[in-house]
């Protein structure tokens, strides 16, 4: 695996202690949470809002890593989960974007596609118009499987070390989130926008259980037509109750800007994606994974079980609405319902004196424009339509006597070159991806652009931001030219719609996101030194007495253990 063999030779990072203290019983059931653009501040922000038994009984029976923080550059939703579940990062695991260009076809990649396991059952089609821009060249198979993660997850290692007892499961939303925590060895389902059913590939099985068909036949998710996502406490409650209409903010179509926000009838054309924007697409998975735990018995015996929740409400109201929003605000108070909803459920079910609960997050969020600009801070969207025909890049271009298109495109973080327009022309790949580089880091909004090349062969300086890029990069993956946007400039595309927030930085805002533990043996507390999310992984593998992911890079916390 050739990006293992590049990171080894950039990166080198501590191991866990060899004699980490434990309990002295495992537990039944590690229940990992994964609440999607998370990002570190936005708990305490929020939590005026807050119940006694969501995020607050987090907070005081657990303990709450403040300054935990993504290490990798490009903090989008595939990255940062497959970060979380294997301990290592993109370099390794091999998940560096949610796109990359797949060099043998031609064809963008989206990260969890795999032809050769098709989605299961009628209505399991992932509608690619709401879920990636149509207009890219994109590989149209519904196929998907966790076989593109290039070391196994810590769902794996507990199956590999406790055996065919142990059950390993992901449930989310979205399919890449779902998938990257269920690993190889357990079994992933997520929500079919096209189908308005849990779905899952072949990969994972053959036939539906009689209880996941049972659940879909209920229909929750048509349950919600001709209701709106209303304010769940007066707009005096809130923090941003008198900003409930921003002109930055997103206006998607029969949505708009306001509360109540209306989902419409259950055959409107975009009812299932409005569902996803709202808290209605985490209380739908709550409700499933519930049914989940009661059918498969999860927890039910000595052998300890692994399930992940990633709850994804908070990411698609983030993007449209941004974090400093009254939409997001009252997300998160809903969000805190649905976490109490679900540990009282663990806890009349399995019991949380015999469950470890890790939370954490994928990303974080960088704050709309519009209302930094509100604030006197400086913020902007890019925009790489033009960059070809841009003075720099023609320039560039006559240089090396190109009279075709040089850049290709950009699909976040890289820049992707015209190969054959370079190939045509006779010229070297490594040196015209070098001058680009060079000509982007003048542009107005770009901290730093480097080439593929340049990291292959170590001519970079070694700064934070490079050894976040660094920690990004795959030999095989990665492309031509990594682009690091300044702090708060960023380009404003979401599964091809236009936004008003979004992520996929390396500066703290995106790279910040909280780890909170509970569980037996594990003291209350908040603790300010600095972690990384690769220790999340090893940590439960210490906790567990079960060997860390094969990739598995980071360090057990140690508070956590004593």
């Amino acid at each position: 695996m050739r990006g293992f063999i590049v990171a080894a030779g950039f990166l080198a990072f501590a191991v866990a202690p060899a004699h980490p203290q434990t309990p002295d019983k495992p537990v039944r059931l590690v229940l990992q949470i994964t609440v999607d653009q998370l990002r570190g501040d936005l708990i305490d922000r929020y939590a005026a809002g807050f119940g006694k038994d969501g995020f607050r009984r987090l907070l005081d029976d657990g303990a709450f890593y403040v300054n935990a923080h993504h290490r990798h550059a490009n903090t989008e939703t595939i990255v940062g989960h497959t970060t979380l579940s294997t301990g290592t990062d993109p370099a390794v695991h091999g998940m560096v974007a949610n796109v990359w260009l797949d060099r043998a076809s031609g064809e963008l990649r989206y990260n969890v596609q795999d032809a050769e396991y098709p989605l299961l059952g009628e209505g399991g089609g992932v509608d690619q118009a709401t879920e990636i821009d149509p207009t890219l060249r994109l590989a149209t198979t519904q196929g998907r499987s966790p076989r593109s993660i290039q070391t196994t997850t810590i769902g794996d290692e507990i199956a590999l070390s406790l055996g065919p007892d142990a059950k390993v499961f992901g449930v989310s939303v979205k399919d890449r989130s779902a998938i990257a925590m269920a690993g190889h060895a357990g079994k992933a389902f997520w929500f079919s926008k096209s189908g308005g059913r849990m779905v899952t590939s072949t990969f994972y099985m053959d036939k539906y259980p009689d209880w996941v068909d049972a659940w879909n036949a209920k229909g929750v998710p048509a349950s919600y037509a001709n209701t709106s996502w209303e304010l769940s406490a007066e707009p005096s409650a809130y923090l941003f109750g008198n900003a409930d209409d921003m002109p930055w903010e997103t206006d998607f179509p029969g949505f708009g800007r306001t509360f109540p926000h209306a989902y419409g009838p259950a055959d409107g054309k975009y009812f299932t994606t409005l569902l996803t924007l709202t808290p209605a697409g985490d209380e739908i998975v709550l409700d499933f994974a519930k049914a989940l735990m009661a059918a498969e018995e999860i927890g039910a015996d000595a052998i300890t079980d692994y399930l992940s929740i990633s709850f994804s409400s908070t990411d698609y109201v983030g993007h449209f609405f941004g974090p400093s929003s009254l939409e997001s605000e009252d997300n998160l108070h809903r969000l805190d319902r649905t976490l109490a909803d679900l540990l009282a459920y663990v806890d009349k079910t399995v019991g949380l004196d015999q469950t470890l609960v890790v939370l954490s997050a994928d990303h974080g969020a960088s704050e709309a424009p519009g209302y930094l600009k509100t604030l006197g801070i400086g913020g902007e969207y890019f925009n790489f339509d033009a960059i070809d025909k841009s003075e720099a890049i023609t320039a560039l271009k006559a240089k090396f006597g190109v009279a075709g298109e040089l850049v290709d495109q950009f699909f976040q973080p890289y820049l992707y070159l015209n190969r054959k327009t370079v190939a045509a022309h006779g010229l070297d790949l490594a040196e015209v991806s070098h001058g680009v580089a060079e000509e982007l880091r003048k542009f107005p909004g770009v901290a730093y652009a480097v080439s593929s090349h340049d990291l292959r062969a170590g001519r970079v300086a070694r700064t934070p931001v490079t050894d976040a890029v660094l920690a990004n990069f795959h030999e095989d993956r990665s492309g031509d030219i990594y682009v690091v946007f300044e702090p708060h400039w960023f380009v404003a595309d979401f599964d091809g719609q236009s936004v008003t927030g979004s992520h996929g930085s390396p500066w703290p805002y995106d790279s910040h996101v909280p780890v909170i533990w509970m569980g037996p043996g594990i003291k209350a507390g908040r603790i300010g030194r600095r972690v990384e999310t690769v220790d999340v992984a090893p940590t439960i593998a210490a906790y567990l007495r079960v060997r860390p992911p094969s990739g598995a890079r980071g360090r057990v916390m140690t508070e956590v253990m004593d």
